[in-house]
């Protein structure tokens, strides 16, 4: 099986931390590398990609002697550059899926969309993570980060999930996938054209990565890197659905529920059964739209308010539906065969004891009330489902429904395949093309410090009685002759990523500018950053 690059440094970091007597746990946690395998298992796509599985310790196969032990101790000490000057920084997602979570697990993970920037500010406070995003919705539950160190950044946002949630590491480890650099890139560039969707091809996931951009703007730690790759994944959505037929008759979670809906009911009271609408959100609007298109003329909507419903009722004409308010929300599931549930809340709507004491649902019905719940957190209880004459359905129960019609569009992933794959080159070559930033800052710095040397020089021997102005010009003079010296150099360094030989050839100048003048024995820059967050981090607590 594959493994990335990374993998190799997570072990010898664990080998390192062996050697230096730490605990057992702490060296098995940073083998932990776990996997997309069992998400590919059951994922709506044919596509996989390497990955090791996450156990929770790691594996006593391979015993080193103390000789290479100490050799790859060594060669920890005394590289020729520190270990984060050769590392660049990586996006990292880590994610928890309906391929590979069960719906009791995401939703005590799902993150209100009101606070993406809370959970935002809090990763990016973490040492290891420089920019992060957040993608919660009710098939997943995925964080985006740029990390300054892969394995730590890892192990930091797992902690984090685990703190914010309640489950502990062991357990997130068992069913979250990890992806890093291209492979993140891909997954997101798949998930935005709806190719790992539980309905494949479906348009609403496009909507959700929308959103990440504009809740998005303007925090900070939604950096360039994580916006640009969002931004990037939203030109891939639109053009798969406008250059394949992978959204031509796709279903929606929402239609996905209805179909499921007509399924469980007896086929002869299709016309006749009692639907319920909880919430009038953009689920629950959905939910509206596709009874409407099974044929449904008359229906009850439960909402907060009644402004949206009567936007809703304005928009679908020649049907007839019934506004309530929460107040009254008992009474209408009692009244109701079929209810459907897609709120926000993130408290269970109903428990055993609400649903248990109400009127029975007619035998032409099938004597079972049906909850279709689409939400996570779930607003239906799992206790309801011990109710005899109730019949409890979730998002994890829909794969029933697309199994059907998920060959069809499976083809047409394919064509969908190509296009991410020639996008995913254009957005690497982009971030490549970043990689000359910290070189030029270097180079930036390293000029400048001769130049203030110098000037330091120079002014001294020309003694104390030299007028503001003369020192002034001496100084303007010493800043214009750097500053023409450099801008030779600093166009060789610079590319808009578009051309590949253009950037092949700027980093060759990059590798160049870094021997001649030194710079790669700097103090890199991705341990600055992590030298400026640990002492932040350390004077705020």
């Amino acid at each position: 099986m594959a493994v990335s690059t990374s993998f190799s440094g997570a072990k010898l970091e664990a080998l390192f931390l062996k050697c230096c007597s730490l605990s057992s746990a702490n060296a098995a946690y940073s083998l932990c590398v776990p996997s997309k395998t069992a998400a590919k298992a059951t994922r709506t796509t044919p596509f996989r990609r390497g990955l090791v599985r996450c156990d929770a310790s790691a594996s006593p196969d391979v015993i080193l002697d103390n000789a290479a032990a100490l050799s790859a101790l060594q060669q920890l000490k005394t590289s020729a550059a520190d270990r984060y000057t050769k590392e660049k920084s990586s996006i990292v997602v880590i994610g928890l899926s309906v391929h590979t979570t069960p719906v009791e697990m995401r939703e005590k993970l799902a993150i209100p969309e009101a606070e993406w920037p809370r959970a935002i500010g809090e990763l990016c406070g973490l040492n290891h993570i420089e920019e992060a995003a957040v993608l919660s919705t009710c098939n997943r539950m995925e964080i985006y980060v740029v990390a300054l160190s892969q394995h730590r950044g890892v192990k930091e946002v797992t902690e984090w999930m685990s703190r914010t949630s309640g489950i502990p590491v062991s357990e997130l480890c068992q069913h979250r996938f990890l992806l890093y650099n291209k492979d993140a890139t891909q997954h997101l560039f798949e998930v935005s054209a709806g190719l790992d969707s539980l309905v494949l091809g479906e348009g609403q996931i496009l909507a959700q990565v929308k959103q990440v951009v504009k809740v998005g703007q303007g925090v900070n730690g939604f950096g360039r890197n994580i916006s640009g790759l969002f931004k990037h994944a939203i030109t891939v959505g639109k053009r798969v659905r406008a250059e394949t037929n992978i959204a031509a008759g796709a279903v929606s979670v929402s239609s996905a529920a209805v179909e499921l809906a007509l399924m469980k009911l007896p086929e002869t009271s299709h016309g006749n059964a009692k639907m319920l609408v909880i919430g009038a959100g953009k689920m629950g609007k959905l939910v509206i739209k596709h009874l409407v298109a099974k044929g449904c003329t008359k229906m009850v909507v439960v909402n907060r308010s009644e402004e949206r419903v009567a936007e809703i009722r304005e928009e679908i004409k020649d049907v007839e539906i019934i506004y309530k308010p929460l107040s009254e929300m008992l009474a209408c599931v009692g009244e109701a065969d079929v209810v459907f549930t897609g709120t926000a809340s993130e408290n269970p709507l109903f428990l055993k004891d609400d649903v248990k004491d109400l009127p029975s649902v007619s035998q032409d019905i099938g004597g079972h009330r049906l909850f279709i719940d689409i939400s996570v957190p779930r607003n239906v209880g799992s206790c309801v489902s011990d109710i005899e004459c109730v019949r409890v359905y979730n998002v994890d129960d829909l794969k029933e429904v697309v199994a059907a019609n998920k060959e069809d569009r499976l083809r047409k992933a394919m064509e969908a395949q190509a296009i991410i794959g020639e996008e995913s080159q254009q957005f690497e070559a982009w971030r490549d093309s970043l990689e000359t930033v910290p070189t030029i800052k270097k180079l930036r710095a390293y000029a400048e410090r001769i130049r203030a040397a110098e000037l330091e020089k120079c002014l001294g021997k020309m003694g104390d009685d030299i007028s503001k102005k003369t020192r002034r010009a001496v100084d303007d003079l010493s800043r214009g002759i750097v500053n023409k010296l450099l801008h030779g150099p600093m166009q060789h360094l610079r590319c808009d990523g578009s051309d590949s030989r253009t950037l092949t050839e700027t980093l060759e100048n990059m590798h160049a500018l870094n021997r001649m003048f030194s710079l790669e024995t700097e103090i890199s820059v991705l341990e600055q950053k992590i030298r400026a967050k640990v002492e932040q981090n350390h004077s705020e607590n």
